[in-house]
């Protein structure tokens, strides 16, 4: 299935590649940083990173925003509130918001991939508030209740 997300450039992605699917099944396509110099993220430390890009996403749709993995993976370097949301009414400039969780600095260049947008449709529900829930074999059992 395929929907059309309409993408507008902003002054600062002016010669940067759109985000693109870089396989013939990948679910996420790829972001490139949109910075006019190099930026440098101190372990430990969050940055916003503009991509350029502000985007009209169908209504019943939203954009999620999820780490790149080999970025992860190599240099502890993911998306602070992954995954995000990009909900189909706002209009602003697309920013990932990194965290560089690894030992050594990370410096992200202009026009490098820092993330990646999974289009997903969205289910809204009603919520009905009730004295008493059905009973399940789990219950109330939390984080860890297996034992595993």
């Amino acid at each position: 299935m395929t929907i059309t997300v309409k993408v507008k450039r902003l002054g600062a992605a002016a010669g940067l590649e759109l985000p693109r699917y870089h396989s013939g099944l990948a679910s996420g396509m790829d972001v490139r940083a949109a910075v006019a110099d190099e930026l440098t993220i101190a372990p430990g430390e969050i940055v916003m990173v503009p991509t350029g890009l502000a985007v009209a996403i169908p209504p019943g749709y939203e954009i999620q925003v999820r780490p790149r993995s080999g970025l992860a993976i190599k240099h502890g370097v993911t998306v602070v509130n992954a995954p995000g949301t990009i909900d189909a009414d706002y209009r602003g400039e697309v920013k990932i918001g990194l965290v560089n969780l690894g030992p050594a600095p990370y410096t992200v260049k202009r026009g490098d991939r820092v993330a990646q947008l999974v289009v997903a449709p969205v289910v809204r529900a009603d919520l009905l508030e009730v004295g008493d829930l059905p009973v399940t074999s789990r219950g109330d059992g939390g984080f860890g209740h297996t034992g595993v």
